[in-house]
Formats: structure tokens, C-alpha cells, sequence
């Protein structure tokens, strides 16, 4: 699993398309609709605290944390002048330690796809409702495995944002679920000078029934799934889909 130290300098400034606040709000939405706003907030794989931001200018307490301590730098730069600063953690999601319970959890674009191995996408899993309290939801996204079949695969991708440019090229594993993704990020570092660092990053589409099994096991219901930023049932081409389980046990 890649640390995202290479990457996390550029993070923001080749996601700047994301709507964060649309994004957060949306989900906030869903814990409104399904249970309650929480007061104290896990975000699990925050990277750069956007959602994170969002959340605390809503009123909610976060807690932010995230294996790659570059993102983690990042995202603290972010805490001046929020009223409600997030307490950002860094530590992998198989060895979460709060300092106590949450009343709500998150895990946002695709964070728990970066998880390639089974065993340790359930101890994540696990650990997340060992610090959730009881009937509380966790809601999280996940690339579908049609969108590392169909729209990543092998394919190659170049974009360029306030002089950052990125060279972006995938390769679809022989499972048909894993996708290594390498970034060629090149940016000035003078008025004639230029550097290039390489980011590979993999990540796993799991199958409908792995993700049921894994919430089972770690004491979830599954409540619903959506697709992207809808509160509908995914559709067969869907890319990311959206899962809301409550802690039962």
C-alpha cells in the first residue's frame, strides 16, 4: 500500500474538481435520514482533511486519520482558523486506536479500495466498529469492480493543473479487481528547472458478496447501498458505490 508521501505535496491541487462540501453534505444527509448528525466524527482515511474541514465547519467533532503522514501534514495546515479543529491520528486502518467511541464514521472516494488485501480490508473493518457505539452508522464509498474492469483497466490518462502535471497509467491485474496505478508528477522547482517524482498506488474492487461478508463479520448490518451521490439503488455501469451499515453487535 503506497504511503502517498510523493503524492501528497500535489493531492489538492490535481483533485481540485472534488466538491467537498456537496460531497460532505450529502452524506450528512444520509446519517440525518438513517440516524442522527454525529457529535464526534471518524474520518478513516482522511488524506488532506478536506471532508474532514467540511465536517467541522458543520459543528461536528472529527477525528481524522490516515496511514500517510505527508497527507496528514497537509490536512493540519487546514486547522487555523476552524473553530472545532480536527484531532488528526496517523495510523493504518488495521491497527485504529481511539482514544474512545465515536457516534459516527466515514471513509471517503475510495479510501478503503487502497486496502488490496482481504484479510486486512476485515481487520479495518473490524476495528472501525470497535470504536463505533452500538446502532450507529458507518457510511463509506468503494470503487465497483466495473470501474477498474471498464474505465481504469489498462488505460492512460495525462492532466495538468497550476503547473503540475500528471501522467497517470493503470494496469488491471489478472484478477480483473486490482489496478496498479503509477503517477509521474512533474512540477518546477525554478524558473528553468523541473522535477518528476513517481507515485504507484494499488487498489482493490471488492465483490458484493466479500463486502457483505466483512461487515458481517466486524458486527455490521448492511442497510443500503447507493450509487454515486444519489440515494437510488447502483446501476449496473455505477463506478463508486455507496454503503451505509449500522453497527448491530
Amino acid at each position: 500500500m503506497s504511503n502517498y508521501n510523493n503524492f501528497s505535496p500535489f493531492y489538492d491541487i490535481l483533485t481540485y474538481d472534488v466538491n467537498y462540501a456537496k460531497r460532505a453534505k450529502y452524506l450528512m444527509d444520509i446519517f440525518k435520514e438513517k440516524d442522527k448528525t454525529p457529535s464526534l466524527l471518524l474520518d478513516f482515511a482522511c488524506g488532506t482533511g478536506n471532508f474532514s474541514v467540511e465536517f467541522s465547519k458543520m459543528g461536528i467533532d472529527v477525528i481524522g486519520v490516515d496511514m500517510s503522514e505527508g497527507m496528514l501534514c497537509e490536512a493540519r495546515d487546514k486547522n487555523e482558523g476552524l473553530e472545532k479543529p480536527v484531532l488528526y491520528l496517523c495510523q493504518k486502518g488495521s491497527e485504529l486506536d481511539l482514544y474512545g467511541t465515536v457516534d459516527g464514521a466515514v471513509s471517503c472516494l475510495d479510501s478503503l479500495s487502497h486496502i488490496t488485501d482481504y484479510t486486512e480490508f476485515k481487520e479495518t473493518l473490524k476495528k472501525i466498529s470497535l470504536f463505533l457505539e452500538p446502532e450507529r452508522l458507518f457510511v463509506f464509498d468503494l470503487n465497483t469492480p466495473y470501474k477498474h474492469r471498464e474505465i481504469l483497466g489498462n488505460s492512460f490518462y495525462k492532466t495538468k493543473k497550476r503547473g503540475v502535471s500528471c501522467l497517470w497509467s493503470n494496469r488491471l491485474k489478472e484478477d480483473g479487481l486490482t489496478v496498479e496505478i503509477t503517477l509521474d508528477i512533474t512540477y518546477k522547482t525554478g524558473l528553468f528547472k523541473k522535477e518528476t517524482v513517481t507515485e504507484i498506488i494499488t487498489e482493490r474492487a471488492y465483490t458484493d458478496g466479500e463486502i457483505s461478508a466483512a461487515l458481517s463479520e466486524a458486527g455490521f448490518a448492511l442497510e443500503a447501498v447507493y450509487g454515486e451521490n444519489t440515494l437510488l439503488p447502483p446501476k449496473e455501469n455505477s463506478e463508486r458505490n455507496i454503503y451505509v451499515a449500522r453497527k448491530v453487535k
